[in-house]
């Protein structure tokens, strides 16, 4: 049996305010062709669908186009709720979905209920672990009273689902097994565009907890990565956050054959639209042909010009049209060492507010009319002070 490991879809999700749907559907549309080619039996997504709880009904509208896809390219799809997702959310109709081949597995109390995939050698049981918040799961899963603080990590909720797992494997004579979990494994790197999920527990996961099954699909971490040869992060199908400009994206076919783990192999994935990381002035960002490559690309800008530019997006998005992201970097220095009390003593308000003035314009001060203009306001607002 072959399978398709992705994860960490996160549809709706946006770029510096950039809308990345027709990029996600582009992409996620892909696999459908992946599942042709390489004749793939099974797409298993191990959480984070959506980027938010309560998605979009145009995010909705792409996953139900991508699962259309991939069921009609002849795979049977098993998803899990990630910690952006709403477990309840997306679990609705998963009863009736079940029949078209679409498995959601997004209740606690049915973890160690797998699907159910065969093949030429026998059973293969597929469980799909939702995301379990240690402060709720811990109830579901029947662990610890109120001041057991061991059973409020992610570990002691991922032990109990693990060990329901393999209490309704050992039942499943010669049955090789699958578990999709959405998780921070010890042993993995993060990027900068995965959402903290230490809140209400220990963040880290041993490897160990999963072990006694054939192959873990691991969701979460965005790049894709191995732990071990069965334990393993797909990644995000597309880029975030501009720390992952220049990474490559993947998907993992994994075999399985009748003693268990076969192989795993990555299919790299196409970049609709590539990040581009620029720094330089803006006169020479806009001029310089070497960065002609990145005119089509989501860019982000260092500006190190001495005195902060005027309109400086405008101008960017002249040549880079999907410039999303800007930041001046230029006309600074080290500081004087003084605490703020020791800076202000003995200096005016309207000193302090030119001083201010000068700052945010890269070291031009404000003009004698603009000097004039915020002596009136300071003294407006002095007086508005005396009458309270």
């Amino acid at each position: 049996m072959r399978l398709l490991h992705t994860s960490d879809w996160h549809i709706g999700r946006s770029l510096h305010g950039a809308d990345l749907l027709a990029e996600q559907e582009a992409v996620l549309s892909g696999l459908a062709g992946v599942v042709t080619a390489e004749g793939v039996d099974a797409v298993v997504v191990a959480g984070d669908v959506y980027d938010r709880a309560v998605p979009s009904a145009d995010a909705q509208a792409v996953l139900d186009r991508v699962v259309e896809r991939l069921l009609g390219a002849g795979a049977t799809v098993v998803l899990t709720p990630g910690n952006h997702d709403s477990a309840r959310r997306l679990g609705t109709f998963s009863g009736l979905l079940t029949k078209a081949g679409l498995h959601v597995r997004a209740a606690t109390s049915r973890l160690d209920e797998p699907v159910l995939l065969a093949d030429a050698h026998g059973e293969v049981a597929v469980y799909g672990l939702p995301y379990l918040e240690p402060e709720i799961a811990r109830h579901e899963l029947g662990l610890g009273g109120r001041g057991d603080d061991a059973a409020r990590s992610h570990e002691a909720v991922l032990r109990a689902a693990m060990d329901r797992v393999r209490a309704d494997l050992f039942l499943r004579s010669g049955a090789r097994s699958v578990v999709l979990a959405h998780a921070f494994v010890g042993g993995g790197v993060a990027s900068d565009s995965e959402r903290d999920i230490c809140v209400g527990g220990v963040e880290v996961v041993p490897a160990a907890v999963f072990d006694g099954v054939d192959y873990v699909a691991l969701g979460h971490l965005h790049r894709p990565q191995s732990l071990t040869d069965r334990l393993r992060y797909s990644g995000s199908p597309m880029a975030y956050s501009f720390g992952e400009a220049g990474q490559g994206k993947q998907v993992w076919l994994v075999d399985l054959d009748t003693a268990g783990l076969a192989g795993v192999r990555p299919v790299h994935l196409p970049a609709p639209r590539p990040l581009a990381v620029l720094t330089g002035t803006l006169d020479d960002l806009l001029a310089d042909p070497a960065h002609a490559s990145a005119e089509d690309a989501f860019v982000s800008v260092r500006l190190t010009d001495d005195v902060r530019p005027a309109d400086p997006m405008r101008k960017l998005r002249a040549r880079f049209a999907h410039c999303v992201h800007l930041e001046w970097t230029g006309g600074g220095g080290a500081g004087d060492g003084r605490s703020y009390q020791e800076r202000l003593r003995g200096r005016d308000d309207l000193d302090v507010v030119g001083e201010f003035v000068a700052h945010v314009r890269g070291g031009v001060g404000a003009t004698e009319a603009e000097r004039d203009l915020l002596a009136r306001a300071l003294g407006a607002a002095a007086r508005e002070e005396l009458t309270r």
